[in-house]
């Protein structure tokens, strides 16, 4: 479940950004099915995913933290 809350908020900011799912896998230098399983709540993104996911896309990992329900 919180795989998936994690998964939805990083393709919804990568899409916002105009990134595409292989341009922003190859920027972050993993495969685009690693990245797609964690897009689609599969796998659980680890810490240094995440720092580098709000890296490139410039947001703060706050921004991207699924809000507590």
């Amino acid at each position: 479940m919180e795989a998936e809350k994690w998964g939805r908020r990083i393709r919804a900011f990568r899409k916002l950004k105009g990134f595409t799912q292989e341009g922003f896998a190859e920027k972050l230098g993993v495969s685009v099915s690693i990245l797609g399983e964690v897009e689609r709540g599969n796998r659980m993104p680890t810490t240094e995913l995440v720092a580098q996911v709000a890296e490139i896309l410039q947001i703060s990992i706050d921004d991207l933290t699924p809000p507590e329900e």
